[in-house]
């Protein structure tokens, strides 16, 4: 199968190391994070502004103690365009900072076009728009440091993730179509990333020691995902074995 970024197509995934289940606390995890991991600079909330005060609410809820549901549920009185706005960011500094322990590994560039992907998938990167837009085959490692430059790029462009002191200008353009559009984007291809990092690369994260963060930040991505239905049930089909699990928790924890 071999299909655009942008297409959402039945995928399967297949591993040669399967993943461990995904049992760890959002606590523990967090602070076995390697020191010096690459040269990634995470995207920042500027003090002051509506994205600080709902980035607020997920640490104050998690550093509490407080439970993946709770963390991820809209807090009273705000805007869930705005929820999941912040969550965008936050989750792309998750993925980035895991991928930046393994960014200068000379194994990577072992990888020609159209390898690292899950079993029997390849995307290829679209570059470009309308009649100008061209396809072309990477590899998985250059296909993930796309994804990454792309969100980055959407991210620090303030017409589209305004970081001011007006709350209601940044609600006005959270709350566009244009904006959900690029979010849904956002977020099918951040869980591509992880797609293809549990799928070629468990094993040298977990000789890393990184295994408990990477699976921690996944649960999280995942219960945020389906607590706003942010992934259709046929992009989540790579990781059945790992999504699967982690959505009964979530709905058993919701009483559902």
């Amino acid at each position: 199968v071999i299909e655009k970024c942008s297409a959402s197509k039945p995928l399967y995934c297949t591993s040669q190391q399967r993943p461990s289940p995904i049992t760890t606390t959002m606590s523990s995890s967090r602070s076995n994070l390697p020191t010096g991991a690459g040269t990634f600079q995470p995207l920042r909330h500027r003090s002051g502004t509506l994205r600080d005060r709902l980035h607020g609410y997920t640490k104050q809820t998690l550093g509490a103690g407080g439970s993946l549901n709770d963390a991820v549920a809209l807090p009273p009185g705000e805007s869930c365009a705005g929820w999941v706005a912040v969550h965008a960011i936050d989750f792309y500094n998750d993925v980035s900072t895991i991928w930046a322990v393994m960014a200068e590994d000379p194994y990577l560039d072992s990888f020609r076009p159209g390898e690292g992907f899950p079993s029997g998938v390849e995307y290829r990167w679209s570059e470009g728009s309308g009649r100008d837009a061209t396809t072309i085959s990477v590899s998985a490692p250059v296909y993930i440091e796309k994804v990454l430059q792309w969100i980055a790029d959407q991210i620090n462009d303030e017409t589209k993730f305004p970081d001011d002191d007006d709350e209601a200008e940044a609600l006005r353009v959270f709350q566009t179509p244009q904006f959900a559009a690029l979010c849904g984007q956002i977020f099918r291809r951040l869980f591509r990333v992880y797609g293809i990092i549990y799928s070629s690369f468990f094993g040298t994260l977990e000789a890393l020691q990184m295994a408990p963060h990477l699976n921690t930040c996944f649960k999280h991505f995942m219960f945020f995902c389906t607590e706003f239905g942010l992934l259709p049930e046929r992009e989540m089909e790579p990781l059945e074995v790992l999504v699967k699990p982690i959505r009964k928790q979530y709905h058993l924890a919701k009483g559902k």
